[in-house]
């Protein structure tokens, strides 16, 4: 096989070996330096202008450019280089290993399979057919924790369209949720247990909330996306109170809110100072501060866009049937890509035990999500 034909197995099991996990999320972890030499020196020799964007020391994104001829269409294939931790893997989580037709190793699923099928497909496409468009690879930092990567990444790069790599059991997957977390304080006054006529108990105050935050989440059920199903809303982290005999001053509660699309993280803070307004009212005592936290955009593709269209037949051909259409519940990258007004879909390989203690990615898989990719890279920048 030539230098610009490339198979996707060995570059995955190279990939899988390289430790690149998010620091953000484990003190200390690799990071995404090292992978991001090895798939820049993978890349330049087979024709790409290399880019290292780096605003944060040590966390850098590749982008990766095939320059067409001029008049095509331009194509970004985007996917992350992080992985989460190391130490919960069952066995040796850097060493692959091939069995029953499957790769293991951390990241083989998530999302390390979707690396290689994008690196693979755009070294393939660009060697055999002469592209009008120019075709985009960007390897980027930080998905798992704040998306960091592809945020830098838009900020110097678009394209006509985008494939998010992410793995999607071979389904083409046209939308997703998102989500906003806030945090509650409920405001208390601290007084010795045996004074109630000075204190006021927050974390009582707050089973008020509590309850209202329930009757938020049924109300939600109500009204469900075709795709993805109904918003929902849930308590995570509960704190107040000092000891037994003080009444507690303050309870913060943070919450996370699912969002699906038309809703967005003003949308749900006006609902959310609704509810709390409304117990203010009806809640003797009742005083509260809310703040919001992160917040990321839930995203829908147009299914008539030209790289949905493209990409899905493509897959029709390559699996000998029409590819489910689905949704995720969780979000990706595919929303910062629309909000920049980038067309895009997720399309990636089947496996599984995504951050769990095996994690795969089927052989058979991987080969169909790069012929899929050649294809559609072929047909859409040509």
């Amino acid at each position: 096989m030539s230098l610009n034909s490339p198979d996707p197995v060995p570059l995955l099991a190279r990939l899988i070996g390289i430790d690149s996990v998010n620091p953000d999320l484990v003190p200390g972890g690799a990071g995404e330096a090292r992978i991001a030499d090895f798939c820049a020196g993978w890349l330049a020799p087979r024709g790409f202008e290399v880019h290292r964007l780096e605003k944060r020391p040590g966390r850098p994104s590749l982008v990766a450019v095939a320059r067409g001829t001029g008049g095509g269409r331009s194509l970004m294939l985007n996917g992350h280089l992080d992985t989460v931790g190391l130490s919960t893997y069952d066995g040796d989580p850097l060493e692959p290993e091939i069995r029953d037709g499957r790769m293991f190793g951390r990241g083989a699923f998530d999302m390390k399979g979707g690396i290689a099928a994008m690196m693979t497909a755009a070294a393939r496409a660009v060697d055999r057919v002469r592209l009008r468009g120019d075709v985009i690879l960007a390897c980027v930092a930080d998905e798992e924790h704040a998306s960091s990567g592809t945020e830098e990444v838009l900020e110097a790069f678009t394209a006509d369209a985008a494939v998010v790599t992410e793995p999607s059991h071979l389904e083409v997957t046209l939308a997703h949720k998102g989500f906003a977390w806030f945090d509650v304080e409920i405001q208390g006054r601290a007084a010795h247990g045996s004074r109630p006529d000075l204190g006021v108990d927050a974390i009582a105050k707050a089973g008020h909330f509590l309850v209202a935050l329930e009757e938020w989440g049924s109300r939600l059920a109500q009204t469900p996306h075709p795709l993805l199903g109904a918003g929902t809303v849930h308590a995570s982290v509960i704190r107040g109170g000092e000891e037994a005999s003080t009444y507690p001053a303050s309870c913060r509660i943070t919450i996370e809110r699912r969002t699906v699309p038309g809703e967005s993280a003003d949308t749900v803070e006006a609902e959310l100072t609704a509810i709390l307004g409304g117990l203010t009212a009806g809640v003797p005592g009742f005083h509260y501060r809310l703040h919001r936290d992160l917040h990321r955009e839930p995203f829908e593709a147009d299914p008539q866009a030209p790289i949905v269209r493209t990409l899905t037949r493509h897959a029709e051909a390559v699996l000998g049937r029409p590819p489910v259409i689905r949704a995720e519940p969780f979000w990706t990258d595919c929303a910062l890509l629309d909000r920049a007004g980038i067309p895009c879909l997720l399309f990636g390989v089947d496996g599984g035990g995504a951050h769990s203690a095996t994690e795969w990615a089927y052989i058979a898989s991987l080969h169909q999500v790069t012929d899929v990719l050649t294809r559609t890279i072929s047909d859409f920048c040509s």
